[in-house]
Parts: structure tokens; sequence; C-alpha cells
């Protein structure tokens, strides 16, 4: 039997990378996927490449900056599949790695949408879901950078602290519930995120405080790394594990 048989699992930003990652091995794993992502073309590959190999997907165009977008694909899920089991908030966008006093408002405000309350308003969608049913597993892919200081902007840092937080705060609250809440840190991962960067924008005090640390990191991990830790963080083999963060960085943040 597969790990995941008789689950629905909506997976956002699962046009590439990550997300696609852990769409695909979701799939593989018997899953029934809803994938969304604001990229029609890479959401047209990605069914092609599930239903292909015999999985049961269901692709959305979604903003998660836009709370009608995400209410409609929480109502995909249920209408389509009749429940929802798993939420996985994948969608994210880098800042150019601005400090504080080089921080414009929009890109604050950008930042914080994509990352924090998008991911929010899809977890609050689907606890309502997971109380009436008393089970449901939400997995925050939050970053390294909610760790620790020196590993993007000033935005990306404090959207990325604000997930952790969240996450942190709901899987307590509704432990009893059935309910769990994790989060996994990524490290240095091959994506796409980087197309987010306009690395122009890089200044001095940037690459005097922040690039030198990045040079300690021993490898640029993939995709799967990722999914293979969404994969665990869903199944019943992490019953236990509830609140908390899973780094996945190669042992970048060990030093």
């Amino acid at each position: 039997m597969k790990k995941l048989t008789g689950k629905t699992a909506l997976i956002t930003g699962a046009g590439s990378g990550m997300g696609k990652a852990i769409a695909l091995l979701f799939a593989f794993e018997d899953c029934k996927v809803v994938a969304t992502d604001i990229n029609s073309e890479r959401l047209q590959l990605l069914h092609q490449e599930i239903t292909g190999q015999g999985g049961d997907v269901t692709t959305l165009l979604c903003n998660m900056a836009l709370e009608e977008d995400i209410e409609r694909m929480v109502n995909t899920a249920v209408t389509t599949y009749g429940t929802l089991d798993i939420l996985v908030n994948n969608a994210g966008i880098m800042d150019h790695f601005a400090p504080v006093a080089e921080l414009e408002n929009s890109m604050w405000e950008k930042v914080m949408n994509i990352n924090v309350t998008g991911p929010m308003k899809a977890m609050r969608s689907a606890v309502k879901i997971f109380l009436a049913k008393g089970s449901g597993c939400i997995i925050n892919i939050a970053s390294i950078g909610g760790l620790q200081g020196a590993r993007a902007g000033a935005a990306y840092t404090a959207s990325k602290h604000a997930l952790i937080g969240l996450t942190k705060n709901t899987g307590y609250l509704y432990a009893k519930a059935g309910i769990r809440c994790n989060a996994i840190a990524p490290g240095a991962i091959n994506t796409n995120i980087g197309d987010t960067i306009d690395m122009r924008k890089i200044t001095p005090l940037i690459n005097d405080r922040i690039m030198s640390g990045m040079v300690l990191n021993a490898k640029t991990g993939e995709p799967i790394d990722i999914a293979n830790a969404a994969l665990f963080l869903a199944t019943d083999d992490a019953g236990f594990i509830n609140g908390a963060v899973i780094t996945v960085d190669g042992g970048w943040t060990a030093y």
C-alpha cells in the first residue's frame, strides 16, 4: 500500500521546484493532488507528468496574494475530491536581499502577502475543514531564513520567521483536535526562486554582511530532498511531530 492512499493534498507553488517535487512524490504515493501556481504552462506540464504516471491531479491558477484565489483552491479540493487532508504552503518569493533602511513599502507588502498572509488564509480555511473531520496536516515550507538573520533581506527574513511562529501556534492550539502543523526550513535548494531576485539591487552592505557567509554552505540540495521531508511529515510516521521545524539544509546552519 502506498503511503498516502485515500488522502487529498493541496500544494501551492506546485509548478516548479520544491512544490513540483512534492506534488510528484505525493501523487506517486497515491495521493489525490490539487496543485496551484501562478504559471499556467508549468501547471500544464505538471498535469501531464502526473497523469502520465497514472496519478490523480487537478491544477489551478492561483495568486496567493488574492483571497478569492485562496478560497477557490480550497473549495476546489473539497468539491473535486470530497475533502482535504493535507495542506502544503510552498509558494513564496524573495526580496532582493534589501536591508531595512533600503526596503520599499511595495516589496515589504508583496513579500508579506505571499509568504505569510496567503498561507495564513489557506490555513484558516483548511483548519475549518480539519476541525469538522477531526484530523488534518499542514506543512509550511519556511526557510533557514526563518531561523537566522543572514540568509536574505529584511522582508523575506521577517516573513519566514512569521511563518514559523504561525506554524508553532497552530500546531499547539489545535493538537487536541487531531490537527498537526509543522514547517520545513530548507537551506540552499536548486529551484527557480532566484528568478524573483534582482541581483542588480545587491548592495555593498549585503555583499559584506551576507554573501560572505554563503561560502560556508557545503552543497546545494535538490527539490526531492524537501519533498522527502514533506512526505514524512504528511504520514502517520510523523504522528507525534507537531509544531516543529525540520531543518533540511545539508548542515549549513550547524556552523
